[in-house]
């Protein structure tokens, strides 16, 4: 049976929802990628306090789609909204399936995958050229990946200097290979204000990629020099673009 709300009632619900959708996100989620953990944002985290936003880095197991996304919804669940959530690399696929979530306001995809619905990293990537940097990742009895740390040095993380692209070889989490052929059920950027980091100098994941999801989302991109982690190597723009979502 339909409930029929008083008018009075009706109209509080939908200034609410509206002052909802134009309000300011008050906390920003974090999701890192593969081969990386949560530290990936140790450089953006002071920024976006500083600038007053409430900040979540979650830490994805990274041995499952449905364990990563479940682990992103329970950050944005405890997170005071309204919500921007943020995705390197891999995160991008989680982002993509968990961003659906109403308190999202919106979502900014760095250096990362943005697949369609039904779509995996494997079906998006299938169109470009395989690149260099794949010869360095390696793969134990149990089906998770790593890159070796030369491979983190010269590919993953090329314009960092030693010291801080060996803290990213040591801290980098093991990618199980299920994750490569899981498909999205939702994609989020088809309903939310969308935001992109272009890599122009990743190297692993082609910045043509990288481009052409962006135009496919209509998303508000901005182009950096940057190796595959901009978000440690150009920190003050990447941040800035998060802000700007935030608002």
């Amino acid at each position: 049976m339909t409930k029929i709300l008083p008018l009075a009632a009706l109209l509080l619900s939908t200034s609410t929802a509206a002052w909802a959708a134009d309000a300011p996100a008050k906390t920003v989620v974090l999701v890192h990628g593969a081969f990386a953990d949560g530290t990936s944002w140790q450089k953006v985290i002071p920024r976006l306090e500083k600038a007053g936003l409430k900040v979540i880095a979650v830490q994805n197991p990274l041995d499952s789609l449905d364990n990563d996304v479940t682990a992103t919804k329970r950050a944005i669940k405890n997170a005071e909204g309204p919500v921007v959530l943020v995705g390197h690399s891999w995160a991008g696929v989680v982002i993509t399936e968990a961003g659906t979530d109403p308190k999202v306001k919106s979502l900014v995809y760095v250096a990362a995958y943005a697949p369609d619905k039904g779509q995996s990293l494997e079906d998006i990537t299938s169109k470009y050229p395989q690149l260099e940097s794949r010869k360095e990742y390696m793969k134990d009895d149990d089906g998770f990946l790593r890159i070796s740390d030369q491979g983190i040095k010269k590919y993953f993380a090329a314009d960092l200097d030693p010291d801080s692209s060996a803290v990213v070889a040591a801290t980098q989490g093991p990618f199980h290979v299920r994750c490569l052929s899981a498909k999205v059920t939702a994609a989020a950027w088809r309903e939310k204000p969308t935001f992109m980091v272009v890599a122009t100098n990743d190297q692993i994941i082609p910045p043509q990629l990288e481009k052409d999801q962006a135009k496919a989302a209509d998303a508000k991109a901005i182009e950096l020099p940057s190796s595959h982690v901009a978000m440690l190597s150009h920190p003050k723009e990447v941040s800035d673009l998060i802000i700007q979502a935030a608002k």
